[in-house]
């Protein structure tokens, strides 16, 4: 074969891979717009039934020179590079995404801002039990300036026969007490048909950490005129977490609390296992304001303190703990709630921390 032969079958193979890049390029396109399509219908974007009718078609076309297997292996490796082509775009495309929108969500409740840049602190008892002890609770939380409170009047516990909370009354505990003392109300609904319903009541719709999957309960929420607080699941990724606030954003409610409150690990010194390095992922993912459950987290007193400031000191929004007037009779958590003189002691303790950090309560 002579040099010219040489250069021109050169040639072909050049304008050939220049070809099929333009046909990989154009496939690539047409996948991102099938991914979109199933974004919107919420369809899985990888289908093996489809890939495998796909390789069949090729396979039984092929004429050679190359062998089935070869054919098989390549073309897996398009349609794997395609799906993430397609996973890539659906990353890019969230609506809680930093990239979607850089600046912070600050959420306003009753004049108090959250995602400011100042701590915003969540006190209250475990479970609405009685008008007294929510009040009395609520009392202490306005005597220190403080303007959130929680609650909860449905109660998710793993045992059937432990106390599953006052429901609709105490809701209207709730909403009674956070009108005299001029607070924002927070408490967990658990049903999707009950969120309209809470919404009359509460400021705050919270999501717990069992129903972090509860798609219906997700879009319920996000389709109400109120601000959401989403808690991570027991054992939810991060990923999986910030794609639980996208199903609440992408029905139109934007604002939303994300809620780090403790990982289930091996590990048995503590109730759950605070992943405080979720903090600064999720805020440098999303804009969606970071809060912290020290009570659910540690499920001890006396870790409160420490963990509180730790997760001032890695940037959250906020912390929530639990406050109990006499948590020994509590009907919920007895263990890992404060009463009125651990929460001064917390108080005095976070606060100066707070302020030599740059942060104010």
């Amino acid at each position: 074969m002579s040099n010219k032969e040489m250069d021109q079958l050169r040639e072909q193979l050049d304008s050939l891979n220049l070809q099929l890049l333009n046909l990989i390029n154009e496939r690539g396109r047409i996948v991102q717009k099938i991914g979109e399509v199933k974004g919107k219908q919420s369809q899985y974007r990888y289908d093996p039934v489809r890939e495998r009718e796909m390789l069949n078609t090729l396979i039984e076309n092929n004429d050679g020179p190359f062998e089935r297997s070869t054919i098989e292996h390549i073309f897996k490796e398009i349609f794997k590079a395609s799906l993430e082509l397609q996973e890539d775009d659906h990353r890019k495309a969230l609506l809680v995404s930093r990239k979607k929108k850089p600046e912070d969500t600050v959420i306003t409740l009753k004049g108090h801002q959250v995602g400011s840049g100042e701590p915003s602190f969540v006190f209250g008892p475990c479970a609405v039990e009685s008008y007294e002890q929510v009040a009395t609770v609520a009392k202490a939380i306005k005597d220190k300036g403080f303007k959130l409170m929680r609650g909860g009047a449905y109660k998710p516990r793993t045992s059937p026969y432990d106390f599953q909370g006052l429901g609709e009354e105490g809701l209207k505990i709730l909403k009674q007490v956070a009108d005299e003392y001029d607070l924002a109300v927070i408490s967990e609904i658990v049903n999707p048909a009950d969120v309209e319903m809470a919404a009359k009541y509460i400021d705050v719709i919270q999501i717990g950490a069992r129903n972090m999957q509860n798609f219906e309960l997700l879009k319920a929420a996000g389709a109400i005129d109120k601000p959401v607080l989403l808690k991570r699941g027991l054992a939810a990724t991060i990923e999986e977490f910030i794609n639980a606030a996208e199903y609440i954003m992408s029905q139109g409610n934007g604002n939303i609390i994300l809620c780090e409150r403790g990982i289930r690990t091996y590990e048995k010194a503590t109730r759950n296992t605070l992943d405080i390095s979720a903090v600064p992922i999720l805020k440098k993912e999303t804009h969606l304001p970071v809060m912290v459950d020290v009570t659910h987290s540690t499920g001890r007193r006396d870790l409160l303190i420490p963990t509180a400031k730790a997760a001032l000191a890695i940037g959250a929004d906020g912390v929530m703990a639990e406050v109990h007037p006499d948590p020994a009779v509590a009907l919920s958590d007895s263990a890992q709630q404060m009463d009125l003189k651990q929460f001064d002691e917390f108080v005095k303790e976070v606060q100066p921390f707070s302020q030599q950090s740059g942060m104010r309560i």
